[in-house]
């Protein structure tokens, strides 16, 4: 039997193609589908098959798609509602193909419909090797239980519990566990960057599957949720109903400085320009107001969080090159507003005679010194989570978790973050820091379009302080470490 897991890094995706005698199934596919399609001609697989373990609330999955290509039935809880034809799964269906059987265990938690896929293949055993657990069982962790339009937390935590005990755990501890998600996704607290485990291991190791009883489980999984990003609900329904092929989305145009700029003042409408080069490129010089996410790490969940869906953006980046990867990375979170992008990138603005702004690049070193020589004039943010404070904090710095910097679209989310800043001064020198530079980048372009005056970027972040032996407060001794 063909097995392939596909990793997609930038969202800490991954997805499955399993085929046997010609035919290949496709599970949890990432919006951008012609991979499947160019590895099923290379195996020589026909995809017949197209399986949802739920509806995805992080990414915008290109199941739709794929099946109209291919041809394949599309496999989906029958409780997500989907508006797409499909075959709607029920708990012991089963799909055959070739010498491959896989069955399907309904197990609602992370979201009412989601579903389990036990794997067997005939001609290693008649008892299934492995099982996708799509964001039920995570390798360290489960699925969150927030994102149900008709069930609370504590309701989903239970069904959760329920599926973990009743279902997975009583698989054989050798059955090999391969989730949708790893290190760094938003559907889990603390996912283990290990990409595949075994029931054993996971009974053995994973927090979650400790002895306790249903209430204990219930309270401990819906204890200190990370917020949960606005576009999640936005990204389940456009799952729910199919999203259109990336195919559809005309190209991203060229724009001279001048367009640019009158998109960006509100005469040709209102959009913000969204600068993915690097820290260092960015701070030598940035368009004024642009918000700053590197196309490295994960750019389009961040970009989903703090800028939404819905917003017109203009795209500068290094090269002409960069502007498609950029624009469906953006597509694969379903931000499809790209009015196009700076032809030429910052230079071409600079050779316009049009300003740039700047934001100093700060060592952790030349950063405690400044706190030593002058106590009480810089402003110190940090911008990681709670949970990587544990891990020990700068003693000065304030606390001002990036997710809670998203851009403010009405009156009330305006009064949110300006409560949030109230203890700041904008005038003031500003150190922001997050775990190694990459949010902390980001933060810094937020605190400009928000008046800071005076931002600047520590290079390194936390990790460099620490490594620098630099003063800590509050570390524990096991730190819980998001990337």
């Amino acid at each position: 039997m063909y097995f392939e897991q596909f990793y997609l890094a930038c969202l800490a995706h991954a997805s499955y193609m399993l085929g046997s005698e010609g035919i290949a199934v496709v599970v949890d596919p990432q919006r951008d589908v012609d991979l499947y399609v160019e590895e099923a001609a290379r195996q020589g697989l026909r995809i017949a098959h197209v399986i949802e373990t739920h509806l995805h609330a992080d990414f915008v999955s290109g199941h739709r798609d794929l099946a109209a290509r291919t041809g394949a039935t599309i496999h989906i809880g029958a409780r997500a509602g989907a508006a797409f034809p499909h075959h709607g799964v029920r708990d012991g269906d089963e799909i055959s193909f070739g010498r491959c059987r896989l069955r399907f265990l309904e197990t609602p938690g992370h979201t009412p419909e989601s579903l389990c896929v036990l794997v067997t293949d005939l001609d290693r055993s008649s008892d299934p090797w492995a099982v996708l657990t799509g964001d039920t069982l995570f390798i360290g962790d489960v699925g969150r239980p927030d994102l149900s339009r008709d069930f609370t937390p504590q309701q989903l935590a239970g069904m959760l519990y329920d599926s973990l005990h009743e279902k997975l755990l009583r698989l054989p501890d050798a059955v090999e566990v391969f989730p949708a998600h790893g290190a760094g996704s938003l559907c889990g607290r603390n996912i283990s960057p290990e990409r595949r485990s075994t029931i054993g291991a996971e009974r053995t190791r994973n927090y979650a599957l400790r002895p306790m009883s249903r209430d204990q489980f219930i309270q401990l999984i819906t204890t200190d949720l990370p917020p949960r990003p606005g576009y999640f609900t936005l990204d389940a329904e456009i799952n729910r109903a199919g999203a259109e092929p990336l195919a559809a989305m005309p190209p991203a145009p060229a724009l001279s400085p001048e367009q640019v700029e009158r998109l960006v003042s509100g005469r040709d409408g209102l959009a913000m320009v969204l600068d993915t080069r690097s820290a260092v490129a960015f701070g030598a010089g940035h368009l004024p107001g642009s918000i700053h996410i590197a196309l490295t790490g994960q750019y389009a969940s961040w970009a989903g969080i703090l800028l939404g869906l819905t917003s017109a953006v203009v795209l500068v980046t290094e090269d002409a090159e960069q502007v498609e990867e950029a624009r469906t990375r953006l597509a694969r979170v379903g931000i499809e507003a790209v009015a196009g992008y700076l032809d030429g990138g910052v230079l071409a603005w600079e050779r316009s005679r049009r300003k740039l702004a700047q934001v100093p690049q700060v060592s952790v070193a030349d950063l405690g010194r400044e706190l030593r020589e002058r106590p009480g004039e810089i402003q110190v943010l940090d911008v990681r989570t709670a949970a990587e404070r544990q891990g020990g904090r700068i003693v000065q710095a304030r606390h001002k978790p990036l997710d809670q910097l998203a851009l403010a679209s009405d009156d009330a989310g305006r009064q949110r973050l300006a409560a949030l800043l109230s203890d700041l001064d904008p005038a003031a020198p500003t150190a922001v820091h997050c775990k190694s530079g990459y949010r902390s980048s980001i933060a810094t372009s937020l605190l400009e379009r928000f008046g800071f005056e005076n931002v600047m970027n520590v290079v390194g972040g936390f990790d460099a302080w620490m490594a620098q032996g630099l003063p800590v407060a509050g570390a524990s001794e096991a730190p819980v470490v998001k990337v």
